[in-house]
């Protein structure tokens, strides 16, 4: 794996990595962004609000996809490019920005930072994500929590790694047995309530159920088995679409919240260690909550 082992349990080496591959070049653009953002942890002068006053975005969001932007088409001009910052809030503008992207055959997709809004209260639960899907299928993958220094990388095929080492989901296999994590993203008209009602059949089900905030940190968990299973309706691509491929090469399953494939235009995801996948969607049906 690209990536560097550690110097020692408390150092590690900068993600610095030779080549130009599309790995390299992700990982590299992760890196960069990741240590800008986490230089502006408790600097954010201007506040800025997209669909609701839920919905943040601040002047690093949008400094820190610039930089991806610029490093990737410094790599690749004559790819397409689909940020979280040059797409209008709502599932319209969505739909309609992969439409316009959809005969590109090479795509990068990426959120700057996953968790805005724990960002901006210092809540250290955040990421930078971004993957490449070559003729709509997610071929790279890469996860960075800046705080942890944690980069999680996936190529199809070739398995999924943190720090070179290779993530596995994990054993659980019924839900008694299960940590679940979930979101709860700014619509309050339609995702909140649709992720509220799955809460409720689910939680007395459980281990227990984790709300961190991150989509993209929740799926690279999934990934690395610290949480056997999550489920999150309203999501948009650049959300889940690196930690999608993480969890597929990690051995896990992950479709819609009706047990449809996943594809990239997907909005409503669950992903989880395969054992209980079926169980899951079954609570989730049972409760009206896939999101259709």
């Amino acid at each position: 794996m690209s990536s560097l082992n550690p110097k020692s349990s408390n150092e590690r080496e900068p993600y610095v990595v030779s080549g130009k591959g599309y790995t390299a070049v992700a990982i590299n653009a992760a890196a960069k962004a990741g240590e800008y953002i986490k230089s502006r942890q408790g600097t954010v002068k201007e506040l800025g609000t997209k669909s609701s006053a839920r919905d943040l975005v601040t002047e690093v969001d949008k400094g820190a996809e610039q930089m991806i932007r610029r490093l990737v088409m410094t790599h690749y001009p004559d790819h397409a490019f689909l940020g979280e910052e040059g797409v209008e809030p709502g599932a319209n503008a969505v739909t309609a920005a992969l439409e316009e992207l959809k005969d590109n055959e090479y795509l990068w997709i990426v959120d700057p930072v996953d968790g805005t809004t724990n960002f901006v209260h210092g809540f250290p639960f955040y990421a930078v994500s971004i993957a490449l899907a070559v003729r709509g299928e997610l071929t790279v993958g890469v996860i960075y929590d800046p705080v942890r220094d944690e980069m999680f990388v996936a190529e199809k095929g070739k398995g999924a790694y943190v720090h070179g080492v290779k993530t596995a989901v994990s054993s659980e296999a019924s839900l008694d047995d299960s940590l679940i994590a979930v979101g709860f993203p700014p619509d309050r008209q339609f995702a909140q309530p649709t992720n509220l009602a799955a809460f409720q059949n689910i939680l007395p089900k459980v281990r227990g159920v984790r709300a961190g905030g991150s989509a993209a940190l929740h799926l690279a968990y999934v990934a690395a088995g610290r949480v056997s299973g999550y489920y999150e309706a309203g999501l948009s691509p650049w959300d889940c679409a690196a930690g999608v491929l993480l969890v597929k090469e990690s051995g896990g399953a992950v479709t819609d919240m009706r047990g449809e494939p996943y594809h990239i235009g997907t909005r409503h995801i669950l992903a989880t260690n395969g054992h209980i996948h079926e169980d899951l969607l079954s609570s989730l049906k049972e409760a009206g909550a896939t999101g259709f």
